[in-house]
C-alpha cells in the first residue's frame, strides 16, 4: 500500500514540474510588438541609422513543435530619409527628402535553435531565424513650405508627361523577402518575451519615389501666371542649394538597379493558448 501511494504521489508531481511533463501542449500564440523602422535606398546608401521611425503590430503564431513555428504578422511603419544627412556632394546638393507610411501583412516561418518549452524550467529560451514574405501599401510625400504633398500622383520622374511614354506611374502595393532573427524567452507559462530584426528586401525602388533619372524643368508645364507647379518643385529640390541647379534632362536622379530595402527592431510580447492532456 506504501509504494502504491508513493507511485500516485510521483505521478502528481511530474505532471505538474517535470520539463516535458506539464500536460500542457502548445498551440499558438497572440502577440503584439512594438519598436523601430528604417530605410535604405536611394537617400540612404550607406546604411545610415539617422531617421529611425515607430512600428507597432499584431501577430498570430501556429507552433508545429518545440522547435517549428509559422505566423501572420500585420504591421504599420513609419519610414523616411533626407539628403541633408548625406555627406556626398551630390546628394547634399540633390536636396531630396521624403517620408511613408507602410502597412504590411507578412507571412513568417519560425525556425528555434534550441528547444523551447514555455514555463519549463530548462528550455524557456532560444535563438531562433525567421523568413518569410510580405504585402505592403506605401505612400512616399514631402513638405514644401510646410504643407504635405504625395509624390506618386506628381510624377516626379517624368511619369505622368507624354514626353516620357515608357515612364508609367509606380504602384503603390508591393511585396518583399524578409529574413531576420531573434531571441526569445518565456515568463511563464502564458507569457512570452522577444526581441526581433527584421530584413525586408522590397521589390520596388520607389519607396523613395526616387530610381531613375531627372526628366526637366520643361516636362513639367507651369501654371497660368507662369509660376511653377509643385510637380516641378518637388522633382528638383536642389534649386534650394546650388545654382545652377543639377537637375537637368536625363541626368541621374537615383539608381534603379537596386531595389529599396527597410527593416525593423521590435520587442515582443505574446500570449500563450495550451491545451492539456495526460503525457502517462
Amino acid at each position: 500500500m506504501q509504494n502504491s501511494r508513493d507511485s500516485g504521489s510521483f505521478m502528481r508531481r511530474m505532471a505538474t514540474t517535470g520539463p516535458g511533463a506539464t500536460g500542457a501542449e502548445l498551440r499558438g500564440e497572440l502577440g503584439f510588438t512594438a519598436g523601430a523602422a528604417h530605410y535604405f535606398g536611394d537617400l540612404n546608401t550607406h546604411g545610415g541609422l539617422k531617421a529611425p521611425k515607430p512600428t507597432v503590430g499584431i501577430f498570430y503564431r501556429k507552433y508545429f513543435n518545440d522547435y517549428i513555428g509559422a505566423r501572420a504578422h500585420f504591421r504599420y511603419m513609419g519610414v523616411g530619409y533626407s539628403d541633408v544627412y548625406n555627406t556626398n556632394d551630390f546628394q547634399r546638393k540633390r536636396n531630396l527628402s521624403f517620408n511613408s507610411d507602410i502597412f504590411e501583412l507578412a507571412i513568417q516561418g519560425d525556425f528555434n535553435f534550441f528547444r523551447f518549452e514555455p514555463g519549463s524550467d530548462d528550455y524557456r529560451f532560444s535563438p531562433y531565424l525567421t523568413v518569410g514574405a510580405s504585402g505592403f501599401h506605401f505612400n512616399p510625400y514631402a513638405y514644401y513650405q510646410d504643407r504635405k504633398y504625395y509624390l506618386q500622383p506628381l510624377g516626379t520622374e517624368g511619369q505622368n508627361s507624354a514626353a516620357y511614354p515608357e515612364k508609367k506611374p509606380y504602384a503603390l502595393f508591393n511585396f518583399a523577402f524578409l529574413i531576420g532573427g531573434g531571441l526569445k524567452y518565456s515568463l511563464n507559462r502564458r507569457l512570452n518575451l522577444g526581441l526581433e530584426v527584421l530584413y525586408r528586401f522590397a521589390q520596388t525602388d520607389y519607396l523613395d519615389d526616387v530610381s531613375t533619372t531627372y526628366a526637366g524643368i520643361s516636362t513639367f508645364p507651369t501654371k497660368p501666371d507662369g509660376s511653377s507647379t509643385i510637380a516641378a518643385i518637388l522633382q528638383d529640390r536642389s534649386t534650394a542649394t546650388t545654382n545652377p541647379p543639377i537637375g537637368e534632362a536625363g541626368r541621374q536622379r537615383g539608381n534603379s538597379r537596386d531595389k529599396d530595402q527597410f527593416a525593423t527592431v521590435e520587442l515582443t510580447l505574446g500570449i500563450l493558448f495550451t491545451s492539456y492532456r495526460c503525457k502517462f
